[in-house]
């Protein structure tokens, strides 16, 4: 019997696995990661990276280009308004040592003053106290210490009005109180014009410096976006043999104008701004303590001779304050020779005054140091007056130079302060149409 053999099955190949639609898996199965990491693949991806970086940091540069010339331009407005405030505390403090120079040397007169002095120290009071006011509004920072300051004028002046009402009726007492008004500004008022002169001195060095500040930032951001769009054409010139692709090379450009200009403009109103600082500053800060202490020693001279043989300690008070108006004066660049020689003129007068208190002729030493007819043309109130249109001339014209230069400084910034921005936006869009060209030849 035949045996039939029957065939063999034929093969099954394995099916593929499916997923869940019944499909085989694609890019999209590996999720949001997977499609961020073929984004990026090959040289389509680099490119896209480069395009992301290089666009970043031209929207990096516009904000520091921004902030470089808005730290410039705010420490600009702010040395000058602090330099302001600075001259503004100076003569207050110059108003109250020239108002008790006034009162001293009024009470050696007897009975009633000269109507000029008095008047003199009236209106130097009141503009210590305008002064006060205009100051405390234009630096909330100092309206403490400018109302205890104030307070203790209201003081003093007290106690100058006691002194000359005994001094009129010829009361010894008078000369005590004078002593304990001159007390008050001394130790209570003074200290506290030298602490808030001390405060504005510092605001403004910090000013200053800050000014510099602003080429750094404008420098760094320029040259690290330099530095990413060399890199950007230089991969992009070996990857696609087309050596320049003008779009990025535009934004390149754009960048390192600005850089330029910027750094260039911040850099010189810097150079402007340090000039103004060891000159015309440097010789306003001068010309206003000579003043001051001038005007201290003209309060010395006179409570030396009102003390009467007693006045040792007014007299060392006098040499010291001369002594600071001489160290002054000669810090002072640019002082003119009439300065110098007016107050030279003045020293050699009170030497006269000394020298006659000393012989035993204190009336004589009395006229010299009031002055008045009978002293004739050399005497102590005519010299010191001389000394004191000159400096207040000079300090005036040094105040508004400093005022004038600092102006200028920031006039000649260009606009790159609102600009700085929108010159990194432009830069960035270059950046994504030269690199949107290259892409195009991937599709």
């Amino acid at each position: 019997m035949t045996q039939t053999q029957s065939a063999p099955p034929p093969s099954v190949a394995a099916a593929p696995p499916q997923g869940a639609a019944g499909q085989a898996p694609n890019a999209q199965s590996a999720g949001p990661r997977g499609a961020v990491a073929q984004w990026f693949e090959g040289t389509p991806g680099r490119m896209r990276a480069f395009l992301i970086l290089a666009a970043a940091m031209s929207v990096v540069f516009g904000l520091a280009a921004a902030q470089g010339f808005s730290q410039s331009d705010g420490s600009l407005e702010r040395a000058q308004a602090n330099t302001a405030q600075l001259v503004r505390i100076q003569a207050i403090h110059t108003n109250l040592v020239s108002a008790n120079a006034d009162a001293t040397n009024a009470f050696l007169v007897g009975g009633l003053e000269p109507p000029e002095q008095r008047a003199h120290f009236v209106n130097s009071m009141a503009a210590a106290a305008g002064l006060i006011a205009d100051a405390a509004s234009a630096q909330p920072a100092d309206r403490e210490v400018l109302g205890a300051l104030n307070k203790t004028l209201i003081t003093y002046e007290g106690l100058i009005e006691q002194a000359r009402a005994n001094n009129r009726q010829g009361l010894p007492i008078g000369s005590q109180y004078l002593k304990d008004a001159n007390s008050v500004l001394q130790d209570d008022s003074l200290p506290l014009v030298k602490a808030l002169v001390e405060a504005n001195e510092k605001r403004v060095d910090t000013e200053f410096d800050g000014i510099s500040k602003g080429t750094i930032w404008i420098l760094v951001g320029g040259l690290l976006s330099l530095v990413v769009f060399v890199i950007t054409l230089r991969w992009l010139a070996r990857r696609t043999h087309r050596y320049l692709n003008l779009p990025i090379a535009a934004g390149a450009a754009l960048v390192l104008l600005t850089t330029v200009i910027g750094g260039v403009s911040l850099a010189s109103a810097s150079g402007a701004a340090k000039d103004t600082r060891n000159s015309e500053y440097e010789r306003t800060l001068a010309l206003s303590r000579a003043r001051i202490a001038a005007y201290d020693a003209r309060s010395n001279e006179s409570l030396t001779l009102i003390a009467r043989g007693s006045g040792d300690a007014f007299d060392k008070a006098y040499n010291t304050a001369a002594a600071e108006v001489d160290n002054q004066l000669g810090k002072s660049s640019g002082t003119t020779d009439g300065l110098q020689q007016a107050w030279a003129e003045y020293k050699q007068v009170h030497s006269k005054v000394r020298e006659a208190d000393s012989s035993g002729n204190w009336d004589g030493a009395v006229v010299m140091a009031v002055g008045g007819e009978k002293a004739g043309t050399n005497d102590s109130a005519q010299t010191f007056a001389a000394f004191d249109a000159s400096s207040s001339q000079q300090l005036t014209a040094s105040s508004d130079a400093v005022a004038g230069d600092l102006t200028d400084a920031r006039d000649g910034l260009p606009p790159i302060g609102w600009l700085g921005i929108p010159i990194g936006i432009v830069a960035a869009l270059l950046v994504a149409w030269g690199m949107s060209q290259r892409l195009e030849d991937y599709r």
